[in-house]
């Protein structure tokens, strides 16, 4: 059974598995490794560091010939960057948490395919209107940063009101049983993050693999304290969601307070600069129960793809 879906037929790929562009994680190896196993691979294009980007994406571009993205923090992103990357011959840039509209223009004009993540209905009105060619529907769920609403319902509101435009679920997918569950909400594809975290490829260290190996979904909570504690710049409405730790829950319900005591403040990043485990931040999902290994990028691709399979194949009528 092959999961051909809108969304392959656009991007050019052979499964409908997209790479999270994850900051921090999703560098040029990851990515390579996930368009060469027949997925969309999405370098995490982050704060739009423009020397950073270009050095992953000549990283990749050796890796691959295949087609591959990259995604940016849209309140983040700066028109030099986007150019910048643009001229590397991308097949996708992603848009996330922000107005896309100043940049839409600029990657439509390029030829690209133009792929907006949205964490509400407003979201997806506004991505409709500036032209995405794709609509990421990022379920609560996910690990990192995020909104309120639950995959489960988000997503099949969301096909309907983008349509025909093809859909992406996110959030909460880390196996095929996920993958599957996407498809049948009326999506084309799913958005994985945190099961590639834990991928052989992957830019974070072996104590945040580690942490998402052992960590189970009752562990993680969305909340704005470490983004106040290591002086993130993020906008509010999009809390993250992390692995807790002894800092987030002695601090969760006073962010307040905390943004207002330096010593608080000055010692969690000395921690963190030191590597103290008990610190570390681990944006995780609440797929994270469904990890237990640190296989190739490539072979999680083929896991999704092949669970996904046998999933829907199951469900066919007999003799279908």
């Amino acid at each position: 059974m092959a999961l051909h879906t809108a969304f392959t037929e656009l991007a050019g790929v052979q499964h409908p598995v997209v790479l999270a562009p994850m900051g921090g994680c999703a560098g040029g190896a990851l990515a390579a490794a996930v368009s060469n196993a027949g997925g969309l691979g999405l370098v995490g294009g982050g704060r739009a560091d423009l020397e950073w980007c270009q050095e992953q994406v000549s990283l990749l571009a050796e890796r691959t010939d295949r087609p591959w993205g990259i995604g940016f923090l849209t309140w983040a992103l700066s028109q030099p960057t986007l150019e910048g990357i643009l001229e590397r011959g991308p097949a996708a840039v992603m848009l996330s948490f922000g107005d896309p509209g100043p940049f839409a223009g600029t990657v439509l004009q390029a030829g690209v395919l133009l792929v907006i993540q949205v964490t509400d209905l407003e979201e997806a009105r506004r991505a409709v209107d500036v032209g995405a060619d794709v609509v990421v529907a990022q379920g609560t769920e996910a690990g990192g940063h995020g909104g309120r609403r639950s995959t489960l319902p988000f997503v099949p509101a969301v096909v309907d009101m983008v349509a025909p435009a093809p859909v992406l679920a996110a959030g909460g997918i880390a196996d095929g049983r996920g993958l599957a569950a996407a498809l049948a909400l009326g999506a084309g594809g799913a958005l994985v993050g945190t099961r590639f975290e834990a991928s052989q490829e992957s830019l974070v260290g072996p104590e945040v693999v580690k942490a998402i190996v052992e960590g189970t979904g009752d562990e993680t909570l969305r909340s704005g304290v470490l983004d106040i504690a290591l002086g993130n710049s993020w906008p509010a409405r999009y809390p993250g969601r992390s692995l807790r730790n002894p800092f987030l829950d002695q601090w969760r319900g006073r962010e307040d307070e905390l943004a207002l005591d330096q010593e608080a403040l000055t010692g969690y990043r000395a921690g963190v600069s030191h590597g103290d485990p008990s610190l570390q931040p681990v944006w995780a999902g609440e797929a994270v129960d469904l990890i237990d290994d640190v296989p190739p990028a490539g072979d999680i691709v083929a896991q999704l793809v092949q669970g996904a399979e046998q999933v829907l194949r199951s469900l066919a009528p007999a003799g279908g």
